[in-house]
């Protein structure tokens, strides 16, 4: 897909609220796929195992993401933390002994992602890890899934259940 096809902007734009782009008129199979696949927020320990980790017990994650059954929406800041984490020593290590650049890794993440580029507004709950808010926030907005294996995330499940976000630590 081109960029262009990825984005989404806001409610009020070529999307819904919850990030499912609008369905063209009389295209009734982009409507069906549309309603089933489910927003999905994907931190950045998570992106990590996904594109340079390859860890197998996200498997059931990547095989419902390649079908459309989810649709992982992320922001610019998102895609910029990443960035950030792959220059770091260990991760750098792995690319390295892998044969993989950061830009082959990026590239992965925009094709796998939908950009959302207009910042939800703050979520009327704050993280004790002001890093992580930034997934909060989209998943609040966009009432989507939040995967999180971060403690301050985690703990906050049952208030941001409140909001119809559903936090896990893992995928199934």
């Amino acid at each position: 897909m081109t960029p262009e096809r990825h984005r989404a902007s806001e409610p009020s734009g070529p999307s819904g609220p919850s990030g499912n782009p609008r369905p063209e008129a009389g295209d009734d199979v982009t409507a069906i796929a549309i309603a089933i696949a489910t927003a999905i927020v994907i931190d950045t320990n998570i992106a990590l195992d996904l594109l340079v980790f390859d860890d197998p017990c996200w498997a059931a994650l990547r095989s419902a993401l390649a079908a459309g059954e989810l649709r992982w929406i992320a922001t610019p800041p998102m895609r910029a933390e990443l960035a950030r984490v792959l220059g770091y020593p260990l991760i750098a290590r792995r690319l390295l002994r892998d044969g993989r650049r950061p830009e082959a890794v990026l590239a992965a993440f925009d094709a796998g992602s939908r950009t959302i580029d207009s910042p939800p507004p703050r979520a009327p709950f704050v993280c004790k890890d002001a890093d992580d808010q930034m997934f909060i926030d989209l998943a609040v907005a966009r009432r989507a899934r939040l995967l999180s294996k971060d403690r301050a995330v985690l703990s906050m499940r049952k208030r941001l259940a409140t909001l119809g976000v559903a936090v896990a630590p893992s995928f199934g």
